[in-house]
């Protein structure tokens, strides 16, 4: 009965969400309001407790979730505003124009680059924001930018769902990293095809699809292979994300060219001083967020105890810190990046805070949501629901556990929206099922991780981003069931890596 009651909020959200077709913000006060009385009646949580625990999901919520999809929305918004999207999708254009290279251009080298940065949902917004743009519609825009946002998670936000785990199941880091590449190594290649193919599923494309899906999957496991073994968990998405749009770059000027002889179309020539002010809202952005990274480690320390808020809360008997480290803030630094550029680019200060204060409006049903979805996932927590549900499935499986092992990760990222938060709630659960069946803890905490990068295609909040970005809200139970299979198939094929191997 308690697994039973457990379970319920997660489903409740999976059949309102893509079977009713409820929107995203209905029903995520729906699912929270059902968990709340779940918590309250079935697992003797207190108001009090349900208060506070409500309280830290919306606080979690709002930072760093919510302030990094408006941000990223707004650097967006004011391309439109100055008109340098036109810019940006004239190189685009320029580079290839084949809708296969650009959107994994833009989805799985782009996209890797802002998830191994800065993370918490800048990689789906800002690609599927531009991927419209394009002219791609939006719904395949949100769909796609979902997908891609997978592989790289593992290794997002400079590597801190990896660190974390790292620090949670005393595991060394390195081994940590090494085995998230290795489990990972055949979906570098299938996620890049299942990209291509969405975008031109001819037939006759095939061919050329699975050269490049094997190209650019090349590139993407032995680059953060050699970076996870050598260097730890910081840089493997960096690398691998770099070069991938290094090799797509060159690989989409080589085959244009082939296609330019033959149509004869007249090139648009692209002045560098034009090039440069339309991309500085995002070099800004990248190069702050380098800057403030853990890759300089003396300025990030001093910027992180400088500007800081602290809030603490009473839960369960003990006290959860809540802390924001605004200097080094991704979206503080998202702002910073798109208010400057924006001057750059030609817009006034009161323009600038006019898109600001319509794009916050353009986003109020997304606020709810979100603020429901952690709410909710912050109370399964506290409450001891999430731990049941993944107890209840380590017991079931015995010896099987590995198979099932991604699956756990896949739960808490599904529930919590980060994989981060998963390897928080899991990690240690799996390194001890490990010692019981005589498999390899870093083995077995790999996995936990690289469940939850699968979980993220289809986490509520990723989907939340996402119908953000296309101006799709409303729409999320579509999106979430256009997602469900690649994610059940992502998920199970890192069941089978982890079972074999183990």
């Amino acid at each position: 009965m308690t697994l039973f009651l457990a379970i319920i909020p997660v489903l409740l959200l999976i059949v309102l969400m893509a079977f009713l077709k409820m929107s995203g913000d209905k029903s995520s006060v729906i699912s929270l309001i059902v968990t709340m009385v779940i918590a309250f009646l079935g697992f003797h949580f207190s108001l009090g407790n349900l208060a506070f625990s409500f309280l830290y999901g919306a606080l979690k919520a709002i930072s760093p979730i919510l302030i990094i999809i408006l941000m990223a929305i707004f650097s967006y918004n004011v391309l439109l505003k100055t008109q340098k999207m036109e810019t940006i999708k004239q190189q685009f254009s320029s580079i290839s124009t084949d809708k296969s290279i650009q959107v994994l251009l833009l989805t799985w080298g782009f996209g890797g680059l802002l998830e191994a940065m800065a993370g918490f949902g800048t990689a789906v917004a800002i690609p599927a924001a531009i991927l419209i743009s394009l002219g791609f519609k939006p719904v395949f825009s949100a769909v796609v930018s979902l997908i891609a946002n997978s592989v790289a998670t593992a290794f997002g936000a400079i590597g801190t769902p990896v660190l974390v785990l790292a620090k949670e199941t005393n595991l060394d880091v390195l081994n940590l990293s090494t085995n998230v590449v290795l489990q990972l190594s055949v979906l570098m290649f299938l996620v890049p095809l299942a990209l291509l193919f969405l975008t031109d599923p001819k037939l006759k494309s095939l061919p050329k699809n699975v050269f490049l899906a094997l190209l650019v999957g090349g590139v993407s496991l032995v680059s953060q292979y050699a970076a996870a073994r050598y260097m730890g968990a910081e840089s493997p998405a960096i690398i691998g994300s770099i070069l991938s749009i290094i090799v797509i770059v060159l690989y989409g000027k080589l085959t244009s060219r082939k296609k330019d002889k033959k149509e004869k179309e007249p090139k648009i020539s692209l002045k560098t001083k034009d090039i440069i002010s339309a991309w500085s809202i995002y070099l800004l952005i990248l190069a702050l967020i380098i800057i403030t990274s853990p890759l300089f480690p003396t300025l990030r320390g001093t910027l992180e105890n400088n500007w800081v808020t602290r809030i603490s809360l009473p839960i369960n008997g003990s006290t959860v810190h809540y802390t924001i480290s605004w200097l080094t803030h991704a979206g503080v630094l998202l702002f910073i990046g798109s208010f400057i550029g924006g001057l750059i680019q030609g817009a006034t200060v009161k323009e600038l805070f006019t898109v600001l204060w319509s794009t916050t409006k353009q986003l109020k049903k997304t606020f709810i949501t979100v603020i429901c979805l952690v709410g909710l996932s912050t109370i399964m927590d506290t409450a001891g629901m999430i731990s049941v549900i993944a107890t209840a499935l380590a017991t079931a499986t015995g010896s099987l556990y590995p198979l099932f092992a991604p699956v756990i990760g896949c739960l808490g990222t599904f529930i919590t929206g980060s994989d981060t938060s998963s390897n928080i709630l899991f990690g240690k659960l799996q390194a001890s099922v490990a010692g019981h069946i005589n498999v390899s803890p870093d083995w077995l905490s790999a996995a936990n991780t690289v469940g939850a990068t699968g979980g993220k295609i289809i986490s509520p909040q990723s989907i939340a981003i996402a119908t953000s970005a296309s101006s799709q809200q409303g729409k999320e139970g579509e999106i979430l069931k256009s997602a469900i299979p690649y994610a059940l198939v992502y998920v199970v094929i890192t069941g089978i890596i982890v079972f074999i191997f183990s």
